[in-house]
């Protein structure tokens, strides 16, 4: 297959690539050689996408498409005390990348029930023949420059395989570290889940730093959800603001498939979260469910692509967003009822926050309705901090920095509130107390009578 590229900014892939296939994991055989190298023939066609394209409309990723990165190799050192802060106590297994690279002298595969199998990918290509078909299957780079990059760079990340019947009760969890480097660096993750019928799972992915630099994050993450499975899966980003993330996830679902997606966005320069599952099994429940916190000159953006493709599937969609100074968030979010979809019942909410008169939110919410018998709504609202609800909260005795950090705290519990009980949830609360000063406290101090009050102003 003939490689070609025609723009300048597009050279130092061609050249990372070159270098890339000479040494890439699993390269002898046939089957990943070609769809890394029809990933890459993609991207060159299609290039960056630009403002021009409804779907980025709101989102200039010139910080990406200007930039040299160059791959990030595996030869940072990084010590487990590092880690510490971002350990989720009671999981059943965390593997650590660093720079995107497996580092299992930092990771802990833990005791997994029979049959279970939680690896590094470039292991698994190595030595797992089955991924043939289950790699690119539901993520296509067709009309995605992105996952055309990914796949391109397939190399390592997380693969977790959950036989049929097995329950998984402790979270597993891919923590990715970031480290300072002297320039500009790409990494490209690839995550594969893989639940067979009749199982349960949780899959935690963790994006932070433990010192400043450039770097560029482009992953994309397949989970396949069988028949009769419950899956949650959550996204935590919480990089240096210097960090360029972009991430994809692709959601497959079967015939009552229950499926969880949390995000939790803190960090990072540039941030784009895709989400889209594909609910192509009767039955099938989805939740989709986010938090963004942006301050400073922070950007952003959510994308949700929810597609119906059979009957009797019900999907739920709630963002919320708090923006401070200048940040800028985003939120755009489909829904797709196919033709044979009936009964569908889906609903879109968005809800946002802007604590400064420059911070910015674009949001759009979208309904494609080609099915006559389903229940469709959308919709998404803007605003400050209430005054009334201010007031009230200072009748109590708070002042009125207390009163504002304690309103805030209620208006991001929304999102943990609908996330499962669990040492999960537990940790996210704590974390996004940290990035709301004093909210937990306040909560707690405020007593019992306020908190039944507040929650009767709901």
């Amino acid at each position: 297959m003939s490689l070609t590229t025609t723009t300048p900014e597009l050279q130092s892939y061609l050249e990372s690539f070159t270098r890339f296939e000479k040494s890439a994991p699993g390269q002898e055989q046939g089957w990943l050689r070609t769809l890394r190298q029809e990933g890459f023939a993609r991207f060159s066609e299609l290039g960056f996408p630009t403002t021009h394209e409804e779907d980025w409309r709101f989102t200039n990723i010139s910080p990406i498409s200007r930039t040299t990165f160059q791959l990030a190799d595996g030869s940072a050192k990084v010590k487990a005390r590092d880690l510490d802060p971002f350990r989720i106590p009671g999981a059943a297994s965390q593997l650590v990348f660093v720079n995107g690279h497996y580092t299992p002298e930092l990771s802990s595969l833990g005791k997994l029930p029979k049959g279970v199998r939680v690896c590094s990918l470039a292991e698994a290509i190595e030595h797992a023949r089955s991924l043939e078909g289950l790699l690119g299957r539901y993520a296509s780079f067709d009309r995605d420059a992105f996952i055309a990059l990914n796949t391109a760079f397939l190399a390592d990340g997380g693969h977790v395989y959950i036989p049929r019947g097995v329950v998984v009760e402790a979270p597993i969890c891919l923590l990715y570290v970031s480290t300072g480097n002297s320039a500009p660096a790409m990494a490209h993750p690839r995550n594969l889940v893989v639940a067979e019928a009749h199982s349960q799972v949780t899959v935690v992915e963790d994006y932070v730093s433990i010192d400043s630099g450039v770097i560029f994050s482009n992953i994309v993450t397949e989970l396949y959800a069988g028949p009769d499975t419950v899956v949650a899966h959550y996204m935590i980003e919480r990089e240096d603001t210097q960090a360029l993330n972009v991430s994809t996830l692709r959601i497959q679902q079967e015939r009552n498939a229950n499926v969880e997606s949390h995000s939790l966005l803190l960090g990072g320069a540039l941030v784009r979260n895709n989400v889209h599952p594909v609910l192509a099994g009767e039955g099938g429940e989805c939740l989709i469910n986010g938090l963004f916190i942006g301050k400073g000159r922070q950007h952003m953006d959510n994308y949700m692509l929810v597609e119906h493709a059979q009957p009797h599937c019900n999907s739920r969609q709630f963002y919320n967003g708090i923006l401070d100074e200048q940040a800028h968030g985003v939120f755009h979010g489909r829904i797709i009822v196919h033709k044979d979809a009936q009964k569908t019942d889906a609903k879109q909410t968005n809800r946002n926050l802007l604590l400064s008169d420059e911070a910015q939110i674009d949001t759009k919410p979208q309904l494609e309705i080609y099915a006559d018998d389903v229940k469709c709504t959308h919709g998404a609202t803007i605003g400050q901090v209430e005054e009334n609800a201010l007031f009230y909260l200072r009748s109590r005795g708070l002042d009125e920095i207390a009163a504002r950090r304690l309103l805030l705290y209620a208006f991001a519990s929304e999102c943990l509130e609908r996330m499962r009980t669990g040492p999960v949830r537990t940790y996210l609360e704590a974390l996004t107390t940290s990035w709301l000063p004093e909210g937990m406290a306040l909560v707690q101090a405020a007593g019992a009578e306020v908190q039944r009050n507040w929650e009767e102003l709901g």
